[in-house]
C-alpha cells in the first residue's frame, strides 16, 4: 500500500455526506482540510474516535479547519450513525465503487473491505502536510490532530 506523501498533492475526491451532500475535496480549500479515514462505523472502536472527535471543542473551530471522515459504509449506515452519536460533522460514503477513494490514498484492506485507520492533513492547496496510517486495531489520538493542526 503507498499513500500520499507529506508534500504531494491528496488525491481528489467527490464522496456523499450522511445527509445526501456530495462533498468535494478540491472545493474546500478555503480552509486546510482533516480527512480521517474508519474501517466501520457503529464498529466500538471507530464510535469512540467519532466521540473523541466530536468532543474535541479544542481541535480547531469549523471555520480553521474542515474534518471529513470517510468509511466505505453506505450513506444510511453513515446516518444511523452520526444520528446515534450526535456527530455534526461530515461523515462521508466511500461505498460504491467500493473503497475507490481509500485505494486512491493507498490504505483499503483488501481483505477485510475496509479502510484502515489513516488520517490526512490536506492544506488550502491540496497538499498533506501531515499524516498517519495505522492498522484497524490502532486508536488515533485526538491530540495528534491538535498538534499537527497548529503546526500548520
Amino acid at each position: 500500500m503507498s499513500h500520499p506523501l507529506i508534500g504531494s498533492l491528496a488525491p481528489d475526491f467527490t464522496l456523499v455526506s450522511q445527509s445526501g451532500t456530495p462533498v468535494t475535496l478540491s472545493a474546500l480549500r478555503e480552509t486546510p482540510v482533516l480527512v480521517v479515514f474508519i474501517p466501520f462505523a457503529f464498529s466500538p472502536l471507530c464510535t469512540s474516535e467519532i466521540i473523541d472527535l466530536r468532543d474535541s471543542g479544542d481541535l480547531a473551530p469549523e471555520e480553521a479547519v474542515r474534518v471529513v471522515t470517510i468509511s466505505c459504509d453506505s450513506v444510511f449506515a453513515n446516518r444511523a450513525w452520526t444520528d446515534a452519536t450526535q456527530y455534526k460533522r461530515d461523515v462521508l460514503s466511500d461505498f460504491w465503487p467500493h473503497g475507490a477513494v481509500c485505494r486512491a490514498y493507498g490504505i483499503f484492506d483488501e481483505k477485510a473491505g475496509r479502510a484502515v485507520r489513516a488520517s490526512f492533513l490536506v492544506d488550502t492547496a491540496g497538499v498533506v502536510r501531515w499524516a498517519t496510517v495505522n492498522d484497524a486495531d490502532h486508536v488515533r489520538d485526538v491530540g495528534d490532530y491538535a498538534e499537527a493542526i497548529a503546526a500548520l
